[in-house]
């Protein structure tokens, strides 16, 4: 009990799955005070997915996360966090789409919901730290509290963690990161949960069922199609080349599901809410070499070194390319080194120094 005291109280998310699961055991093991707490973000029932109810917010994880806190001796709770989670994330979800953007939801969540509901909980119990399953690591270096890859790059989460707050970092504990996954399982299984193991992982967006986000979109605004079938797919140069469904169920960079047959493969370039319109062009039309960002947080600085250069990535797997950054009032203006492609306004621009996340923000 001694030592329990000695490292400190943490309030650790727990969703069920393996992840979050050996977060708590490891953490318990080593003499942290663990309270571990399941967030109830959403409802799958009302959502209108197909599946079997899975992921996160299931009876079926609340339940195996709350058997392994008392398996193990320590407290779990539940929090209710449907509202919140509705506001925040998938009304913005909605908004982003309608204004021709392609949303990051994921680290929004993290950002303004998660992150938020953990510290505010965590206060009320007494936790000076709170803790979850992401591959990240994070440490204290001239007084900033710097983010840098998990050791399992195949994993790293690192991406979806820019928004986070020296406040929230202060307190924050990623165990994973110093591990591979295959390393979690096998503690999984050492500590007699070999069905956490087997467990399917998803990487769809947990409030999408079925990962079709146009339905979605469907069931959300009732009079969506109305708003905005029959528009105008058009050249770079204005020409008229057919109809599409609505210009919020496409993405930049799209080529499957156009429904319109060219010569030569196309995609869309760009989106465009104002006069309905969708923009078609070849690959090429798609490289680009400069882009802004908007609403960034940065993690490693307190402000962008004159000169800086970073490696950049535009969405979650993308390997990124050197470019250079410059703050400009509330954007920073990027420069890559070589053109890049399918820059989608809406998702995140992330920027590391060899393995620290330096910082990000959204395209514009």
């Amino acid at each position: 009990m001694m030592e329990a005291i000695k490292k400190g109280k943490v309030l650790v998310a727990m969703s069920g799955g393996i992840d979050s699961s050996v977060t708590a055991m490891m953490l318990h093991n080593e003499g942290y005070e663990v309270i571990g707490i399941t967030m109830k973000t959403w409802d799958y029932a009302g959502s209108g997915g197909s599946k079997k109810e899975t992921g996160c917010c299931s009876l079926d994880s609340i339940n195996d996360a709350r058997i392994l806190a008392v398996n193990h001796g320590f407290p779990h709770f539940i929090l209710d966090i449907r509202a919140e989670f509705t506001g925040s994330i998938i009304d913005n979800f909605v908004e982003e789409y309608l204004a021709g953007r392609t949303p990051n939801p994921c680290v929004l969540c993290n950002t303004h919901i998660k992150w938020d509901a953990l510290l505010k909980r965590a206060d009320q119990l007494g936790c000076e730290f709170i803790a979850t399953g992401h591959y990240a690591q994070v440490r204290e270096e001239n007084g900033r509290y710097v983010v840098s890859k998990g050791l399992d790059e195949s994993k790293d989460q690192s991406y979806v963690l820019w928004g986070l707050s020296q406040e929230s970092l202060k307190r924050t504990i990623f165990p994973l990161g110093k591990y591979r996954k295959t390393a979690i399982k096998q503690m999984a299984i050492d500590s007699g949960y070999e069905e956490l193991a087997k467990k399917s992982e998803s990487y769809e967006i947990c409030f999408v069922p079925d990962n079709d986000y146009r339905a979605f979109l469907k069931r959300k605004v009732g009079d969506l199609e109305e708003r905005v079938d029959g528009g105008n797919f058009v050249l770079t140069d204005g020409t008229v080349v057919g109809k599409h469904k609505g210009y919020p169920f496409y993405t930049v960079g799209q080529r499957k599901g156009l429904d319109i047959a060219f010569g030569e493969p196309m995609f869309v370039t760009e989106i465009n809410p104002a006069s309905n319109t969708v923009v078609l062009g070849k690959k090429e039309e798609l490289d680009k070499q400069q882009m802004r960002v908007r609403n960034f947080n940065l993690i490693k600085y307190p402000a962008l070194p004159e000169g800086f250069r970073a490696l950049t990535r535009i969405r979650y797997k993308d390997q990124g390319m050197m470019a250079s950054l410059q703050e400009a009032g509330n954007e920073i203006h990027v420069l890559f080194e070589e053109k890049v492609s399918a820059i989608a306004p809406g998702q995140s621009a992330v920027f590391y120094e060899g393995n620290d996340l330096v910082g990000g923000g959204f395209i514009m």
